[in-house]
């Protein structure tokens, strides 16, 4: 028990003295996961908002793919994303794989499956509900869109939350493409994978409470967005 002790007071010291290592290890793991949701944001809302308020052949199967991808294995994607970066690979020409951009690759495709089918969905509810309304006042699809998206925005900001939480807290996919390189591509959860093994449970503590607080200041943010989404439009 004195060690465990040790070790969580060793993990505070680390943080409260903004120690390098730690520093370095959670502005990356901030970087790529921001850049992965900003990017997942681009084609994921549009696709999601697309498939709100157009009907095709073949939409309900997207749908279900959609939500599929969702529950989709992050070590599966790492290998997809490996395959297409290595050397023997279609892309490997570009030289990125073990480097922070494969990463962000690899976790944008993690979560556009889930801003898409949670995007779509919250959108489609808002659309039967203003569909009449937007016919009536004569707005094309496409501003009809727009209007929901920003109507709809609070609710939206909780999804992208949910998709910066998937990738914060993401380990299989990043380990396979980035390498886990110290000072290179070793992020949170790698880390704590990684020191966990070798028995270094200061840095690894310290990167948990740092995740954990990550996590809780998130859900924290989203309850927040939700209440207020509820008084504005009851």
């Amino acid at each position: 028990m004195t060690s465990l002790w040790e070790a969580f007071a060793a993990a505070w010291a680390l943080i409260a003295g903004f120690d390098a290592t730690l520093a370095q290890i959670v502005g990356l793991s901030l970087q790529v996961s921001l850049s992965a949701v900003l990017i997942a944001t681009c084609f994921g809302l549009p696709l999601g908002a697309a498939i709100a308020v157009e009907r095709f052949a073949g939409r309900q199967a997207l749908i279900v793919l959609l939500n599929a991808l969702m529950g989709l294995p992050p070590v599966v994607v790492g290998l997809l994303v490996y395959l297409l970066l290595s050397r023997a690979g279609p892309l490997g020409s570009l030289g990125i794989l073990f480097t922070p951009t494969a990463m962000v690759i690899a976790q944008t495709l993690l979560i556009v499956p889930i801003i898409a089918a949670l995007s779509r969905q919250t959108l489609e509810d808002a659309w039967r509900e203003y569909d009449e309304q937007l016919r009536s006042l004569g707005a094309r699809r496409l501003n009809a869109a727009m209007t929901l998206i920003w109507d709809t925005r609070f609710s939206l900001l909780t999804i992208l939350l949910a998709g910066f939480g998937r990738a914060a807290a993401e380990v299989g996919a990043v380990m396979i493409v980035g390498g886990n390189i110290d000072g290179v591509t070793r992020v949170m959860t790698t880390t704590i994978a990684l020191e966990t093994s070798k028995g270094d449970l200061p840095l690894a503590l310290g990167l948990g409470i740092v995740l954990i607080g990550l996590v809780l200041l998130l859900n924290t943010a989203a309850a927040l967005l939700r209440e207020l989404a509820q008084r504005r439009y009851g």
